[in-house]
Order: structure tokens, then C-alpha cells, then sequence
């Protein structure tokens, strides 16, 4: 059962559905998962161990914070990647795999009609990894993987914000528009746009959820001040 309840708020930290320095309700994921608080306490001790969730005395646990300065810096060289990818995949991306991306994008506006938040942030990422396979360059696609697995907690904790959601799916079109003019010559533009325009709203959600997280232990601080 522990090892349920783990997966389960994994997915939801990977997802962005608990961001970065949320605080983790016991009580609620008892009645949300119906289980009782061992179950729950062994689960989170996973997450500790995978350093997705901390725990301190007289907080208790909270979604793992993100590094700012190394997100900063791996959206840099992310934005770089993406238009990369675009100049190549413009010439490279086959009749295959734009008809995949067609099928693929159909599926996210459908989960984002149908609000189904979770299944649009996972089609969103495999729209990107069709692109960054077009473009046939196996060392970029290494890279890329590398990179993106260090974001993608982050990326998530963005898709979650309902604004940031609707934007992403406005992107979304102008990629596919890009997609399917003669020769893609937006293609990389568009592509590095998006990518910019991500990390603008993924930093400033790290950012708050960092500052939010600063606060209790500073009122416990004051509240146990000359108290062993």
C-alpha cells in the first residue's frame, strides 16, 4: 500500500499538481488516498529517500524546493537546444512522424478541452520529443534528455497554473502552424519562443514557492526562540 500511495505522489510532484515547497496536508492525503497514517508516513519516507519531499520537526513534510540558479541555467542552454532542433527537424521530420504530431496534437486539445490537466502536460512533452527525434541527431536528443529530466518537475509545477496552461496551448498552435508551412522556416523561432516563454513562468513559479517556503520556518523560529 505504501509503495502505492508513493507512486501516486510522485506523479503528483512530477506533475506539477504539488509544487515545489507545497506544504504535504497528512490529514488530507488520509482522507484523499482513505488510508491511515502509517501507510502515508512510509510513503513519504520514499520520497524523502528520492529527495522529492523533506521533512523537519515541527514543519513536517514539504514537496522538495528547485534550485533556481541551475534551472536558470539549464533553460539557457535548453532554448538553444529547441531551436536547434527546429532548424534541423525543418528539413528532416518526415511525413511519418508529422502525421504522429498531428494525432498527438489533436489528443492535447482534447485534454485541454476536457480540463484534464495531467494527460495535456504528458501529450505536451511528447509533442517536444517527436520534434527533437525529427530533427535525426542523436547526440542532441541525448543532451536534451539529460537536460529535460532536470526540469521537468519544474515545468509541471507551471502547466498547473491555469493561465500558464492556456498559453501553453495557444504556443502550441503557433508550432503546429510552423509545422505545416512549406520548408518550416518559423519553425526554430517559434520553438525557441516557447521555450523562453516557459522558463519565464517556471522560474517566477520556483521563485514564489522558494519565498513560501522560507516563511513558517521563520514564524516556528520566533515561537520556539528560548525554548529547547
Amino acid at each position: 500500500m505504501s509503495a502505492e500511495i508513493a507512486s501516486r505522489l510522485r506523479t503528483l510532484i512530477e506533475e506539477g499538481e504539488l509544487p515545489p515547497g507545497a506544504r504535504i496536508d497528512e490529514r488530507a492525503f488520509c482522507e484523499l488516498f482513505d488510508v491511515s497514517k502509517t501507510p502515508l508516513r512510509e510513503a513519504l519516507k520514499v520520497l524523502v529517500a528520492e529527495g522529492l519531499v523533506l521533512h523537519r520537526q515541527y514543519i513536517g513534510y514539504r514537496v522538495a524546493p528547485l534550485d533556481l540558479n541551475e534551472l536558470r541555467a539549464t533553460f539557457e542552454t535548453l532554448h538553444g537546444l529547441e531551436a536547434m532542433a527546429g532548424e534541423l527537424a525543418a528539413s528532416r521530420l518526415s511525413e511519418v512522424a508529422m502525421a504522429r504530431l498531428e494525432r498527438k496534437h489533436q489528443a492535447m486539445l482534447d485534454a485541454h478541452t476536457a480540463g484534464r490537466r495531467t494527460d495535456y502536460f504528458r501529450i505536451n512533452q511528447e509533442i517536444h520529443q517527436l520534434i527533437i527525434d525529427g530533427a535525426a541527431n542523436p547526440v542532441l536528443a541525448g543532451i536534451y534528455a539529460t537536460l529535460m529530466s532536470k526540469v521537468h518537475r519544474a515545468r509541471g509545477a507551471a502547466n498547473a497554473d491555469t493561465l500558464r496552461w492556456q498559453e501553453s496551448h495557444e504556443e502550441h498552435e503557433l508550432i503546429m502552424q510552423a509545422l505545416r508551412e512549406p520548408g518550416r522556416p518559423r519553425l526554430a523561432q517559434v520553438l525557441r519562443q516557447h521555450s523562453e516563454n516557459t522558463a519565464q513562468e517556471v522560474l517566477s513559479v520556483v521563485a514564489r514557492s522558494l519565498s513560501e517556503a522560507a516563511r513558517p520556518a521563520k514564524v516556528i523560529k520566533q515561537h520556539t526562540k528560548g525554548h529547547p
